[in-house]
């Protein structure tokens, strides 16, 4: 299976099929290979690669550096510091500008109309790095760790995301089951389940994959029999800091902790998370909310965090090999 990506964007879940997402994480799978047989050969030399960050990152901005280095590309990272973007230069401006320069562009931001601009006018391929809306290149990191830690054929992996659904992890992975024909569910209060757009984008690919799709505020029902349980923040990057006390009264119910483990029957269940996590007070965020509200742990607990359950740190690694993937495949040649 091969295809021509060369050129391509990727803004949202939705720009691939299922097909070219099929044939990126068989490329990635590779990619990882060869790195850990010290076999890798670049594919970009030569290549000019811009990354913007509006929002600080860690896992992406790391991910894209090593992906780019392994394969032979040049890296120029912009901060919100280190350019005009928004202050005196339009983005459809510094589109049309970096586009002349760079051989592709990555965006970490706030408005997904930011992306999809940058997109239409820099003449290059895009990639989102997250925006409050998507987070796609998460997306295909966490198929890939899926699909490495269960015996079970993709189409039958069961998994479940709880907390505020209406984010871009909540989106992303809503998404990502629907295309991927997997039976995913979406496990919120009523008010933080995802968007009717969202949802009804998610059933028409459900309809074409075989995909199952469960909305429900029933935690019990919701991660019953699943193999993976799937949590993000309770509060998303940009909002504001006095959202936390009705966020933590909403989503505490949501907490990934052994008790809820125990309800999925699955002794083998696997914890996941896009991270950082709040599971300790050993930040200055954890030791915030810990002398505000008195809770040292939010959307899971230490204990899951710390357990051989979780594989967020194998799915952190999968962002370097799958945003890898991407940039050969739309790059390379």
């Amino acid at each position: 299976m091969a295809f021509n990506l060369k050129g391509r964007s990727y803004l949202k879940i939705s720009d691939f099929s299922q097909r070219e997402m099929l044939y990126l994480l068989d490329l990635a799978r590779d990619l990882k290979r060869a790195k850990y047989a010290h076999s890798e050969q670049p594919a970009l030399t030569g290549k000019d690669i811009c990354l913007i960050f509006e929002k600080t990152s860690t896992r992406t901005r790391c991910a894209f550096e090593v992906a780019a280095h392994d394969q032979g590309a040049h890296i120029t990272y912009l901060d919100p510091s280190g350019s005009q973007i928004g202050h005196k230069e339009s983005m459809k401006d510094t589109a049309r500008v970096l586009g002349r320069m760079f051989d592709a562009i990555e965006f970490r931001g706030a408005g997904q109309e930011m992306v999809e601009e940058l997109s239409d006018y820099a003449g290059v391929p895009v990639y989102n790095g997250l925006t409050d809306d998507w987070h796609p290149t998460q997306m295909l990191a966490d198929i890939l760790t899926m699909v490495e830690h269960t015996d079970k054929p993709r189409s039958e992996i069961a998994y479940a995301f709880l907390g505020d659904a209406r984010n871009n992890m909540g989106n992303s992975l809503l998404m990502l089951g629907a295309i991927m024909g997997c039976d995913v569910r979406m496990v919120a209060p009523k008010k933080n389940q995802n968007h009717k757009e969202v949802v009804e984008m998610a059933k028409a690919r459900a309809a074409e994959t075989g995909a199952r799709i469960t909305i429900t505020d029933d935690i019990g029902k919701g991660v019953k029999g699943v193999d993976f349980v799937h949590t993000d923040v309770w509060v998303s990057m940009g909002e504001p800091a006095k959202v936390w006390e009705s966020r933590i009264k909403l989503l505490k119910p949501y907490q990934v902790n052994k008790a809820l483990l125990k309800k999925t029957g699955n002794p083998n269940v696997k914890f996941m998370h896009c991270l950082p996590a709040f599971h300790n007070t050993d930040t200055k965020v954890g030791k915030e909310i810990f002398e505000k509200f008195g809770l040292s742990e939010m959307e899971v607990t230490d204990e899951v965090f710390e357990s051989p359950a979780n594989i967020a740190f194998e799915q952190a690694e999968n962002r370097m090999h799958t945003i890898k993937a991407i940039l050969v495949a739309t790059l390379a040649g």
